[in-house]
């Protein structure tokens, strides 16, 4: 592998989510502040949306790191499951065994839950992750959960984060309720031209390389020409370059190399990349 050639200590490019690694792009910090921001204020949900690949699941990783002690936390990242598989999956992640009860259980299992870490001066987090594959059944026990309350406050903060069909989801006629509880909302772009090297710089700082410019000054044109500032994209991109250029022997990745690594990727320009188109999933049979 190329970490001795290069003087890294680490794979700079990996595609899981590993906090360490994020770039806050100022897209990113404000998504990040958003999220942040449930820990302070219980009156509305945050949805955070993104193509795949914008970064969402290592902004949700990088956010539950900081997360104080005092914040119970349910994430959720299965999505295509029934109401009753979401209630059960919840009460899990609290702590429970919930395999046995039955729906009205589940919620009143769950409201006892918050009202007693509300009484204990914990606060309650669920985050969910790729929310734009749950049913409207579901986001309608989301949305009740919502509305869990003492006299003084709301004891259930919730993140939504999706591809960009979640939002088309939440904006159906059906959810108008849910709609009005949420508070910020937020679209990832994919990062500029301008922001690509130092993305790139920074994974490569976090790995050990330190300031050293380990890629061309050329190379960031064709990194944005074939990855159109999407992360996972760019993830890919200069791994494989970086394997192109140690298999040549040269210590730093010319645009030779992504050029090489596009070929062997078989990619086209981003520009002449489909765009992604929302998918059918075969919907969980409720009881």
């Amino acid at each position: 592998m190329y970490l001795e050639p290069f003087k890294l200590k680490e794979l700079p490019f990996r595609l899981s989510p590993d906090p360490q690694f994020l770039y806050l792009s100022k897209q990113h910090a404000r998504a990040k502040a958003y999220m942040e921001s449930t820990l302070w204020f219980t009156d509305g949900f945050v949805v955070i949306t993104g193509e795949i690949g914008s970064g969402k699941t290592t902004l949700i990783e990088s956010f539950l790191k900081e997360v104080p002690a005092d914040v119970v936390v349910a994430q959720i990242n299965q999505t295509q499951v029934s109401a009753i598989d979401f209630l059960q999956a919840v009460l899990l992640q609290f702590g429970f065994s919930p395999f046995k009860m039955r729906k009205a259980e589940l919620i009143s299992t769950i409201n006892k839950f918050l009202v007693e870490q509300y009484t204990a001066g914990r606060k309650v987090l669920l985050i969910v992750d790729e929310a734009q594959n749950l049913t409207m059944r579901v986001l309608e026990e989301i949305r009740l959960l919502s509305g869990v309350e003492t006299t003084k406050d709301k004891v259930l903060r919730i993140i939504l984060a999706g591809q960009p069909e979640l939002n088309d989801k939440l904006d159906a006629p059906e959810l108008a309720q849910l709609m009005q509880r949420v508070r910020l909302r937020f679209h990832l772009q994919a990062l500029s031209e301008a922001e690509i090297k130092s993305y790139i710089q920074h994974r490569l700082d976090v790995a050990g390389a330190g300031d050293r410019e380990i890629f061309a000054p050329d190379t960031y044109t064709e990194v944005y020409r074939y990855c159109g500032g999407v992360p996972r994209l760019i993830n890919t991109l200069c791994d494989t370059a970086m394997m192109a250029a140690y298999t040549a022997d040269r210590g730093a990745v010319t645009r030779a190399d992504i050029i090489s690594a596009v070929r062997e990727l078989q990619w086209v320009e981003y520009s002449a990349r489909p765009r992604p188109t929302p998918t059918t999933q075969p919907q969980p049979q409720e009881p």
